[in-house]
């Protein structure tokens, strides 16, 4: 069974999008396992990994596959700090070799992101 980490904070509503459709996704993907992970707690990480994640600055839900397109952001919450923080550490100790983010921009409508996120789950194969 493959795995999608689901990264938000349901207490701040520009970053609780990817908590809120996500089970809209798990009823659409049941043989995916959506694990919702706090950035302040050790992963066990696949060495090839999918993220859903709120990305500030984009207009479209945006998939990227590397850490480096990320600029540091002003920081908000410990969330801000610790996922890309946290990514960074573990591709740097070699635990993490693929990283796949599905970036969703936190002003979309929350049933376009539902449709557009199951299309680039879809894509890449899964399930």
């Amino acid at each position: 069974m493959k795995t999608i980490f689901v990264f938000g904070n349901p207490d701040l509503p520009q970053d609780s999008l990817p908590l809120r459709i996500l089970p809209a996704l798990r009823a659409k993907f049941p043989s995916i396992k959506f694990e919702v992970k706090d950035p302040n707690e050790d992963w066990a990480v696949p060495t090839e990994l999918v993220v859903i994640d709120t990305a500030v600055g984009i207009k479209e839900i945006t998939v990227f596959d590397s850490l480096e397109k990320f600029a540091p952001a002003p920081r908000v919450t410990m969330h801000d700090f610790d996922a890309l923080t946290n990514l960074r550490f573990l591709q740097k100790l070699g635990q993490l070799k693929q990283i796949k983010i599905i970036g969703l921009p936190p002003e979309i409508d929350k049933a376009k992101a539902i449709r557009i996120t199951g299309k680039i789950i879809s894509k890449l194969k899964l399930v």
